[in-house]
């Protein structure tokens, strides 16, 4: 049986204090972007290059031993009023580093995928707890009842390690998962529209709703307390109402030709991307609480994900040259829409990689350090916080953890992470556990 919530945001229609922001977009790299060749600029690997690594005391690698010193294939330049340093690799959104705030200072707990993906949507290395969207979910509610509440748009080769369970509801009633959203396919949501057969009519549906609505009443007044036949009914009634409103909102032929080139959708490269970034800017003005654009799937080979043990150059110049246009496109149009002034945009992936060499041209698993940054709802452009040792190999200066950065998130949406919780199996769970700062020094 599930514990029931003592405090409820939605009963009480309150929040903490007033919100920033009304929600929030994510855009994960799945198997973990290098920060030393993306944002974290070290003109000490460039300095030392093939020279043995050496930051002192034992180095200790996920699948290999320390190689040489390997600065990044691209070249670093200043970008913006800021002056802020971005590789080559990103072009497009290094136009975009005045409105973005960088935490240089990431901190992983695993540096194995599966927990570490976990660890960065739900706060735990542990499966079974609920993501971020699920919270937001459960906490705020919906802004659009047609609409799911948390949308999740996976990449098109794949889902990443653990799959779905990156944004299930885990103990929370199960309406508040993620729905998956397949932007550009046939058949976009699971089971959205039923099956072409003659004995399927309008007037069937009716009836055999009503009757299974009947039973449903039925076995639910048996069964007080278990949310999961309550979370299936009302995943039926969104999905009715879904049949009228998401063909509108995934149907980007009325986009203007500029916006499809902005985005790059009519671009092999980055035509995935760019739908589901375009699509998540519809989903989000539209009401959408929280959408999750996966950059990466699980691993295989060739690689299709970050995870570039044997060829940093190859794998992550594929995957970034797919990212980077869509991802710089929605923060433009998100801000020329006058949506980011209340639409948080975080990018993030599991762990960084390590600034020696892997094999001479890959880079191994780091946990110590990497990068995110968020932008849009409250947060201050053109600043940074924390920062990594000269090599990029471990966290210096402010070690940041995920638990910071989701309480960031919640207080910008008017939310006190200490406050929003869930009792379950006697205990009083939390997104941020029994950690977590809200990180002042990036607030606007």
């Amino acid at each position: 049986m599930l514990d029931t919530l003592a405090l409820s945001f939605i009963e009480n229609q309150t929040l903490h204090h007033a919100p920033k922001a009304k929600r929030v977009v994510q855009l994960f790299m799945s198997g973990a972007a290098s920060q030393c060749d993306t944002f974290d600029y070290k003109p000490e690997l460039i300095k030392r290059r093939g020279e043995k690594f050496d930051p002192g005391g034992k180095v200790e690698l996920f699948q290999s031993a320390p190689g040489v010193v390997m600065p990044s294939p691209w070249e670093w330049r200043r970008y913006g009023k800021s002056g802020r340093w971005v590789s080559g690799l990103f072009p497009h959104l290094a136009e975009c580093v005045d409105d973005m705030a960088f935490l240089y200072a990431m901190v992983a707990k695993s540096n194995v995928h599966g927990p570490a993906t976990f660890m960065q949507n739900t706060g735990f290395v542990l499966p079974g707890f609920p993501s971020m969207g699920a919270w937001l979910s459960y906490g705020l509610g919906s802004l659009n009842d047609n609409l799911p509440t948390f949308v999740v748009l996976p990449d098109n080769r794949g889902v990443p390690p653990n799959g779905p369970a990156n944004w299930g509801a885990g103990f929370l009633p199960a309406t508040h998962q993620g729905t998956v959203v397949k932007a550009g396919a046939k058949t976009p949501i699971y089971d959205l529209f039923p099956p072409e057969r003659p004995y399927l009519t309008p007037q069937s549906e009716r009836e055999s709703q009503a009757l299974l609505q009947k039973f449903n009443k039925a076995h639910q007044a048996t069964r007080p307390g278990d949310t999961r036949l309550s979370a299936r009914l009302q995943s039926y009634a969104l999905a009715a109402r879904l049949q009228l409103s998401a063909p509108e909102v995934l149907d980007i032929a009325g986009e203007s030709p500029e916006t499809r080139r902005l985005y790059g959708v009519d671009d092999p490269v980055t035509a995935d991307l760019g739908r589901r970034c375009l699509t998540a800017r519809r989903l989000l003005e539209r009401g959408v609480r929280f959408v999750q654009i996966w950059s990466g799937a699980d691993n295989g080979f060739p690689r299709r994900n970050w995870d570039s043990h044997e060829d940093l150059a190859r794998d992550h110049g594929m995957l970034g040259a797919e990212l980077d246009r869509p991802a710089a496109a929605l923060l433009k149009d998100l801000k020329a829409r006058g949506l980011l002034d209340d639409t948080i945009v975080i990018w993030t992936t599991e762990f960084g990689r390590m600034p020696c060499s892997q094999g001479g041209k890959g880079r191994d698993h780091n946990p110590a350090a990497f990068t995110s940054w968020m932008a849009g709802g409250g947060i201050k452009g053109s600043t940074s916080y924390g920062e990594s040792d000269e090599w990029s190999f471990r966290a210096a200066v402010n070690p940041t953890y995920c638990y910071d950065q989701h309480a960031t998130v919640l207080h910008l949406l008017g939310i006190d992470h200490k406050r929003l919780s869930f009792r379950h199996n006697g205990i009083d769970r939390r997104l941020t556990d029994v950690h977590g700062k809200v990180i002042q020094e990036i607030l606007a």
